[in-house]
């Protein structure tokens, strides 16, 4: 596991949110930076972390496919263990796409410490990209132990809204919306909304949950 890559509000933390990237970007991508800032301003702070594939890429390595999702959940396991001992407060797991559903994965499995309240989940991967007929992958969903948020673009081709509503989600998950947003969040340019707004409002929903939990 890489080192931490904090971002950190200038008061203290409502919560610290243990953030996996995606399965093709690493932890510092654009889009997670932008996330991070804006869950800072929203008084939460973010540890982000990479798995071993990609960070293996940063010195040269091949550019491996990740592993699957269940391969991943010791190494998630590892990292919420070193946060543990740097930091304080309550605590949630989350991940971009393949690190939400791996985030939820080790919430369905063993026992979480107490003072993990939850995980959030922007851009689920509910089914493979485009194809909504396949298996969708509500398992994890359906196992966690802890309350789930997540945040999903209207018109993400791994589970768009439309194709979200027409199933039956567990009750101790909730979802936001984000306005015409893509898997990244992202609107078409026609559309009122913008990137930079629907990731703040990603951010201040996953702050209003962390603080229901706390």
């Amino acid at each position: 596991m890489t080192a931490f890559l904090w971002t950190r509000p200038d008061t203290d933390p409502a919560a610290t949110l243990l953030l996996a990237h995606g399965a093709g970007a690493p932890m510092d991508s654009t889009f997670m930076e932008k996330l991070a800032t804006a869950l800072a301003a929203e008084g939460i702070a973010v540890a982000r972390f990479e798995f071993a594939y990609m960070a293996g890429r940063r010195t040269g390595g091949p550019k491996k496919p990740p592993p699957r999702a269940d391969k991943l959940i010791g190494e998630f396991q590892t990292a919420l263990q070193a946060l543990m001992n740097e930091s304080d407060g309550p605590l949630l797991v989350g991940g971009k796409s393949m690190g939400g559903r791996v985030a939820a994965m080790l919430a369905g499995g063993g026992s979480l410490p107490g003072r993990v309240k939850g995980v959030a989940c922007f851009g689920y991967p509910f089914h493979p990209t485009g194809k909504p007929d396949a298996d969708w992958r509500l398992a994890p969903l359906e196992d966690a132990k802890r309350p789930v948020q997540i945040l999903q673009g209207d018109r993400d081709p791994f589970g768009s809204r439309a194709e979200i509503e027409a199933i039956t989600v567990p009750d101790h998950v909730a979802l936001t919306y984000l306005e015409d947003g893509n898997h990244d969040f992202g609107p078409r340019g026609k559309s009122p909304a913008t990137l930079d707004g629907n990731i703040r409002q990603a951010a201040k929903a996953t702050a209003s949950f962390a603080k229901r939990l706390g």
